[in-house]
């Protein structure tokens, strides 16, 4: 239901409003469709009001300098925002509050539902609070929140209101992030947190104590080092598990319309070769694995071609 409040919002304001969440938005490489050509001009606006509410909330979860209940209240403030700007209660033109009335405008030209944004405000929470996952639908509930709201709101934003095309969505915004976790696993070990399911590793008989002298303990500047066998058994499985929601998501990519359809197909392409670069390497997590030109010539020819492995 379009909120009659936010439609008062002056022309001028909702414009300076995109435009403050677009430089934001093109300043940070990230793997999310903000900038790219291939995205219709018609959707760049909101897409990148999306990105500005996620990356500022994230910032918040991961901010060093501050306390775990800072780092909440910050969260809980951004989540007071939200609220008003479903209301049609916003205005102001401070940093956070442009964000704000862009999130507004494009809720209510778009019918963006606010649970979605709350979705990813609950995770950016759990990410302050919670370190390790004891089963594998754990990480998929966190997965969920995470980063299928993304997916979610793009499709919106394009259009879409399709049950099947929601779920390939959800497939592959899960197994980009599954790929992430793979691919930061030193990194995300070495600053404390852990997203292998306990039961996952404890099955293949592999230990937390073995990365400590593989990666270094949490907080140590020690360089990773190859990992031993029982964990790079572990993620062999977490990849296989990836690889089957790639290929889940594919629908997504084939269903969609005009310049979007080639946009997901991309992002498909670029996570997905970084899962084979890390299954290839036998999880060598020593370095972490990017993407070179001579993977880009790959990913732009199996796109062309739309073929998957």
């Amino acid at each position: 239901m379009v909120n009659p409040g936010a439609a008062a919002l002056s022309p001028a304001l909702v414009q300076r409003a995109y435009d403050a969440c677009t430089r934001l938005a093109r300043s940070h490489y990230e793997n999310f469709p903000v900038a790219s050509l291939l995205v219709p001009r018609r959707m760049r606006p909101a897409i990148a009001a999306v990105y500005a509410f996620a990356r500022h909330a994230d910032d918040f979860a991961d901010e060093p300098g501050y306390a775990a209940d800072q780092r909440l209240r910050l969260l809980d403030d951004w989540q007071r925002r939200l609220d008003a700007a479903a209301a049609g209660a916003v205005a102001g033109d401070s940093a956070n509050d442009l964000i704000f009335v862009a999130v507004a405008d494009a809720m209510r030209r778009h019918d963006l539902p606010a649970s979605l944004f709350s979705d990813l405000l609950s995770a950016f929470r759990q990410d302050v609070i919670t370190t390790r996952y004891e089963r594998w639908d754990d990480v998929l509930d966190y997965c969920r929140r995470s980063a299928n709201p993304v997916g979610r709101l793009v499709l919106r934003i394009a259009g879409y209101r399709d049950d099947g095309l929601d779920r390939a969505s959800d497939a592959l915004c899960t197994a980009l992030q599954l790929t992430n976790f793979w691919q930061d696993f030193a990194p995300d070990w070495q600053s404390g947190r852990l997203y292998v399911p306990r039961q996952d590793y404890a099955a293949q008989g592999a230990q937390e104590r073995d990365l400590d002298a593989a990666l270094g303990y949490p907080g140590s500047p020690r360089a990773a080092s190859l990992l031993p066998v029982e964990w790079r058994a572990t993620l062999r499985e977490m990849a296989r598990r990836t690889r089957q929601l790639f290929s889940d998501s594919r629908p997504v990519c084939e269903r969609v319309r005009g310049r979007l359809k080639y946009e997901l197909r991309l992002t498909w392409q670029g996570g997905f070769r970084i899962l084979e670069r890390l299954e290839r390497s036998d999880f060598d997590v020593s370095r972490r694995p990017t993407l070179a030109a001579g993977d880009a010539a790959v990913i732009l020819w199996r796109t062309a071609l739309w073929t998957g492995a």
